[in-house]
């Protein structure tokens, strides 16, 4: 069974920085696109930033300039460097990944979330 599990997350006052990390586990043979969403209270979940296998990122502009993605792909996973905090970045933030699992299957799974609350 594959599974993302998530930490990082936490209270932080504006203008702070949490980094967040989502390792990886199970049968899995490879994985490609990683990447973090997150969701406020009442709104939908929003894309916040991928990357690669090859490295290469995306960022909304709304966090750009501001958050780091990067990734260990011998450890299977991914991390979220967030810097200049606001207290619009509160939500909880989900990791997401593209893998081949078992039977060289295309599969897609999330993690179970974690919080981050930044105070004004």
């Amino acid at each position: 069974q594959v599974q993302l599990v998530e930490s990082g997350g936490g209270l932080v006052q504006a203008g702070g920085s949490l980094r967040l990390s989502c390792a990886a586990s199970g049968s899995i043979f490879s994985i490609n696109g990683m990447g973090w969403y997150r969701q406020a209270p009442g709104k939908q979940r929003e894309w916040v930033a991928g990357i690669t296998s090859g490295g290469n990122t995306n960022y909304a502009d709304s966090v750009k300039g501001r958050f780091t993605i990067s990734r260990d792909n011998a450890k299977n996973t991914v991390y979220l460097q967030m810097n200049s905090l606001k207290p619009e970045d509160t939500a909880v933030y989900y990791c997401n990944a593209d893998y081949v699992g078992q039977f060289r299957r295309q599969m897609n799974i999330w993690g179970q979330g974690t919080q981050v609350t930044v105070s004004s």
